[in-house]
């Protein structure tokens, strides 16, 4: 029987039914592409067979993210909530597995997107701006640095802001493409040569390179309880978000293979730079830095002010450390809650530099925890059904339960995949997971006030 926590908000509290498709899918793109993209690729690239095998396997992203954005957008509109995945874990396995995903957005996901974003944009910087051996880490920190002190004083981003930032990355993307059909049509044919592979690369390990790049759709699928249409209107929406999204990424894999061949793009540390230089020489790589780096800063930017409200929310709601849950009234801030998603960023950078792997570290750290609770998410589509029958559903998952039992099948192995590589960001990873759930008795108190104001 449910619970008295478990009770649908008031319908007052429910969002406004006010996008239609085009407005749902543009938002989905955005929430979508990210700089990720512009890195995921060479690891992607080391880990296939040949060029075919690389794109089929970008295709293969696509749908699969596709899946599972159908999925969440039927949990979205039968328990509209901001909390989104968080809240749907939470009324499927009960406050235990809720706690547990929130201390790992906190202490993996959240502080683990930023680290590698940091790298991503020190890795492109590093090509235009050179100090030393270490400038990626350099640059890692600093950035990290400045966006909390700029989160600390209150300052915002305007969305007129967003929007041209990412009519700027958008840009990005599709000038890969073109620098590609620019050798192309001047006849210059993509270099030849094997990859380095080694002996212990598979499929599985370029899947997670990929599924991290089409990573945002489950914010997107949230969307669905604020959708005219309650049902096809969300469907159209994610499919053709999602579609443009995959054909984006599909342009730019084709501009990379066609400007730098498998073996080069497999060995490149800035694929997007490097094509640039050789397509467009020196301004063309400097265009296409700036895009990358200000991607990068506008992601990290969103994850510290979301990821800093959501352990503001935790520590309140938990009633444990209170000074987590302190709210500064005329900045609009919490402010102990951003040092410490900076800080605990600034740590994972620096194990990023000690295993001088970097973005690869970080992707490794986040991957098994991620994909973890994503299989929980899927499954708790069934478990929600069965659980709350009568709940008034505007949209379904079509295919069910075929649906939610591939992407849980999918999303298990992406786990599997990320740990059978026993690398050391994967394990990390996991035993932080595993200190979450040790803490947990500890943090797990009764609710406490509704946070210190200053």
């Amino acid at each position: 029987m449910p619970h008295e926590h478990d009770k649908l908000p008031p319908s007052s509290s429910v969002p406004r039914r006010q996008l239609n498709v085009w407005h749902a899918a543009s938002i989905c793109v955005g929430m979508v592409i990210g700089a990720g993209i512009f890195s995921s690729t060479p690891a992607a690239a080391s880990n296939v067979a040949g060029s075919a095998q690389l794109m089929l396997a970008w295709a293969i992203g696509g749908a699969f993210s596709l899946i599972g954005a159908l999925c969440f957008a039927e949990m979205a509109a039968a328990f509209p909530d901001a909390g989104g995945d968080y809240f749907f874990l939470r009324k499927a396995y009960g406050e235990r597995v809720g706690f547990l995903f929130a201390w790992s957005r906190f202490a993996v996901i959240h502080t683990g997107s930023m680290a590698m974003l940091a790298f991503v944009f020190g890795d492109y910087l590093g090509q235009i701006v050179h100090f030393g051996a270490h400038d990626s880490a350099m640059f890692a920190t600093l950035i990290i640095l400045a966006l909390t002190g700029i989160n600390l004083a209150g300052i915002r981003v305007g969305l007129n802001t967003q929007i041209t930032l990412m009519i700027i990355v958008l840009s990005g993307l599709v000038s890969i493409g073109a620098a590609g059909a620019w050798l192309w049509w001047q006849g210059i044919p993509p270099p030849t040569a094997p990859p380095p592979r080694g002996d212990n690369v598979h499929l599985g390990a370029a899947i997670i390179y990929i599924f991290l790049a089409y990573g945002g759709w489950n914010d997107a699928a949230t969307l669905s309880a604020e959708m005219r249409d309650e049902a096809r209107g969300m469907r159209l929406a994610l499919v053709l978000g999602m579609g443009v999204v995959t054909a984006l990424y599909l342009l730019v894999n084709w501009g990379f293979l066609q400007g730098l061949g498998l073996a080069g793009l497999a060995r490149s540390v800035a694929p997007a730079s490097d094509l640039m230089l050789k397509a467009f020489g020196r301004p063309g790589q400097y265009a296409i830095v700036a895009a990358v780096t200000i991607t990068s800063l506008t992601v990290m930017n969103a994850i510290m002010i979301t990821g800093a409200r959501t352990t503001y929310a935790a520590a309140r709601d938990t009633g444990t450390l209170l000074t987590l849950s302190r709210w500064h009234a005329v900045r609009g801030t919490p402010p102990a809650a951003i040092i410490a998603i900076g800080g605990v960023s600034l740590l994972l950078v620096g194990f990023g530099s000690f295993t001088r792997r970097g973005f690869a570290t970080m992707v490794d750290y986040m991957s098994p925890v991620f994909w973890s609770f994503m299989t929980l998410s899927a499954l708790a589509l069934i478990v929600l059904r069965r659980r709350y029958p009568a709940v008034r559903r505007p949209y379904r998952a079509p295919l069910y339960p075929v649906l939610p039992l591939v992407f849980a099948l999918g999303s298990a192995y992406t786990a599997y995949a990320s740990l059978i590589y026993v690398k050391v960001g994967a394990l990390v990873g996991a035993l932080v997971l595993g200190l979450g759930a040790l803490l947990m008795p500890l943090l797990r108190g009764k609710p406490g006030d509704s946070g210190h104001v200053t």
